[in-house]
């Protein structure tokens, strides 16, 4: 195959521009680029295929650390055992609050009935004299 030297390449770009366009022209050498970048994605994919993946637990977890369910367990037990604990002392103390205020008497206060007022005849609006 001959070189390709300037006037050649020259040419094939006049074709080009004239084939497709100017303005044609950015946007499909856009898509061939998304198009090599699609394809050596697929070729990475490919030579990695059969090889194991560390997932993100693996890489999170650190090796030799062994969890204990029955520690876990234990551990939450007493947490539980906790929490009920200081929900007894509180009840115990409210009722000691209560006990310790005196039951106030009170006596309901009556509430005043409105009084109607007197309407005329030529009046049909009710007013209420209580606020």
């Amino acid at each position: 195959m001959p070189n390709l030297g300037a006037p050649e390449l020259i040419i094939i770009a006049v074709v080009l521009i004239a084939l497709f366009g100017w303005k044609k022209l950015p946007d499909m050498a856009r898509s061939l680029g998304r198009s090599a970048r699609v394809f050596k994605s697929e070729v990475d994919e490919l030579k990695k295929d059969g090889k194991p993946v560390p997932s993100d637990a693996a890489r999170t977890t650190v090796p030799g650390d062994v969890v204990d369910a029955d520690a876990e367990r234990r551990a939450a037990e007493a947490r539980l055992a906790d929490a009920e604990r200081h929900a007894a002392e509180a009840r115990a103390e409210a009722d000691r609050l209560r006990a310790a205020t005196p039951a106030a008497t009170t006596t309901p206060t009556p509430t005043p009935t409105p009084t109607p007022m007197p309407t005329s005849s030529t009046d049909d609006v009710r007013r209420d004299s209580t606020f």
